[in-house]
Formats: C-alpha cells, sequence, structure tokens
C-alpha cells in the first residue's frame, strides 16, 4: 500500500495561467478545469498506450474530456452528467443538432428582457432547453444554474448580459465539438453507474471532479444542483476500478483521511478560484509519478468557515 508523505515546506508550483489554455467548451462553468488541462496532457501522455477511452463521470462544462479527444490523447470520451441543463446541452451536441444550436445563438438578440422570456418558455424539447441553458449560463452571474442565480447586474464594465454573450465564439466552439462528434459520447445520468459498468475495463481511464462538498465546504450548494455526495463511496467506488484514474479535491483534512484510507497517493497542484486568490487542491490516484516536480502533500489546506446547523437543518 502506498502511504502519504507530508510535509510543511511549500514547494514553487507554477499557477498555469487559463488565457494560455485552448478554450473548447460552450460552458462557463464554476469550479471548471481548465487551469488542470497542462497536467491531464501529462497523466495521458504517461499511459502505456493510449486510453480507449476516456470517461469523466462529472462532466460539467467537459473540458476535460473535449481536450483529449481534441488533442488525440485518448481514442474516445464519454461525458457523463445528472444535471439535466447541462445534460440537454451535451445531448442536443452529440445527437447531431450544433447546428441548430449555432442558428439560435447567432439570431438570438440578446436583452435581459428577451433573456427572461426565452429562459421562462416551457420547455418542449431537449434543443430548445439546450438554448436556454446556454442563455442562463452566459447571463447569470458566475455561470452558475443552480437555484438561486440569477442575472449578471452590472458585468463587465457595465455591459450587464452581454457581458459573456459571444454568439461567434459560441458558435465557434459548438462547430469544432461538431467536428469531434464521432468520438464524443455523452450519458445523462449517475456517475456511480458508470463507474460501475466500467470497472473491469482495463482500457478505460478516469477524470473525477466531483462536486466539493467534502472537508466542510459548501460551496456546492450554491454551485451545483446535484452537490450531495456520497464520497466515501467514491473513493471506495475508484478503488476497485481496473483502469487508472485521477481525482481532483479540495485540500482538506477529510479528503486526506480518505485518501490514506484508501491506500491512495495525493498531491497538491496550485489554482485560482474565480475571485483570482491562488490555492492548493489535491490530485489524487494510485501513482502519481507523472506529475513531475511535484514530491509530496503539503499541510496547506483550504479554510473553511462552518455554520453550526441545528437538529432540524437538513
Amino acid at each position: 500500500m502506498q502511504k502519504l508523505l507530508f510535509s510543511d515546506k511549500e514547494e514553487s508550483l507554477k499557477v498555469v495561467n487559463v488565457a494560455s489554455v485552448p478554450q473548447y467548451s460552450p460552458f462557463r462553468y464554476p469550479g471548471g478545469k481548465t487551469w488542470f488541462v497542462p497536467r491531464l496532457r501529462e497523466w495521458l501522455r504517461s499511459q502505456p498506450k493510449k486510453p480507449k477511452l476516456l470517461i469523466e463521470p462529472f462532466a460539467g462544462g467537459g473540458i476535460i474530456s473535449l481536450t483529449a479527444v481534441f488533442g488525440n490523447l485518448t481514442q474516445e470520451s464519454l461525458m457523463v452528467e445528472l444535471d439535466e441543463d447541462i445534460a440537454a446541452v451535451w445531448q442536443t451536441i452529440v445527437d447531431g443538432n450544433a447546428e441548430w444550436l449555432i442558428s439560435r445563438i447567432l439570431n438570438f438578440e440578446m436583452s435581459k428582457e428577451n433573456a427572461f422570456n426565452e429562459i421562462t418558455k416551457k420547455r418542449k424539447s431537449i434543443k430548445e432547453k439546450a438554448f436556454q441553458t446556454i442563455i442562463k449560463n452566459r447571463t447569470f452571474h458566475g455561470g452558475i444554474l443552480a437555484a438561486g442565480s440569477g442575472f449578471l447586474k452590472n458585468g463587465e464594465a457595465g455591459k450587464g448580459v452581454h457581458s459573456r454573450w459571444y454568439p461567434g465564439t459560441l458558435a465557434k466552439r459548438l462547430r469544432g465539438i461538431d467536428l469531434v462528434r464521432d468520438r464524443l459520447h455523452f450519458k445523462h445520468g449517475d456517475a456511480f453507474e458508470v463507474l460501475e459498468q466500467y470497472k473491469n475495463d482495463e482500457d478505460v481511464v478516469f477524470f473525477i471532479d466531483p462536486p466539493y462538498t467534502a472537508g466542510g465546504k459548501r460551496a456546492g450548494n450554491r454551485l451545483y444542483t446535484h452537490f450531495e455526495l456520497d464520497h466515501e463511496a467514491l473513493f471506495a467506488a475508484c478503488e476497485k476500478v481496473t483502469g487508472d484514474f485521477i481525482m481532483t479535491y479540495d485540500n482538506a483534512e477529510e479528503v486526506r483521511n480518505l485518501s490514506r484510507k484508501h491506500g491512495l497517493v495525493a498531491k497538491p497542484i496550485p489554482m485560482k478560484n474565480t475571485h483570482h486568490a491562488t490555492m492548493t487542491e489535491l490530485v489524487i490516484g494510485r501513482n502519481l509519478d507523472w506529475m513531475s516536480g511535484i514530491n509530496r502533500v503539503l499541510e496547506l489546506q483550504a479554510e473553511y468557515k462552518i455554520k453550526k446547523k441545528s437538529a432540524s437543518s437538513g
């Protein structure tokens, strides 16, 4: 069993400039993994052979699957997402309806009134739901789709809902994804079911980035519709898969304890949050020797303000 190594000496780690990473996803996604892309390439290139399939059980904005396919780092990718709004976008694309979605985007006259009218329409199809989701994602504060989110007020330079509405850019990204659609697959469903389904396939690798609700952190409550997760069960499921996997998690004590319990290795990686503050997250796997320049877990953890709950609170 591999041991975790700890040190109170912080190593010099470079934060990835996300502006230098190719942007493939049509989403602005809270908790997105664009900053992890350079390390993803390292991991996939370290595999003994090109993986037959990369599975992203918590796909969200899909940047990991898209990067793997566009970079020819895997033969195919399977994105899995439980959220029905996000699922509608990916399903529309893999079903061959990207041009329909592009047409709706390019012909939409953006204003707060028009956006509100569109997203409050009764949804009649997956395609229509996909278009509504794109509008919400591009006009809501932080791209957050969970209940309680709302329209940008000021945005960039006072542009409000226009701040992140780039129809030409969205069209370009969607057409790019459509070109590799035959290598992209999507499943609207539960991550645990997919982990169970593919656990014995040695040609499958998994990139697992669950909603961060471990270690006392509760940001997932407001960022994601489906934020409740049995983290213990997830670690146990990963331990059983035959193929390689990596997980990304908060650098929190509960997560490090789960890693120890299941005999996994954890290493820190720097990132910047939505407020541009530099933090570290953990990369977890069976063997992380491919992560060059990072030798041990730092005793630096995320700080949480944990509110005490009453016995009756959920």
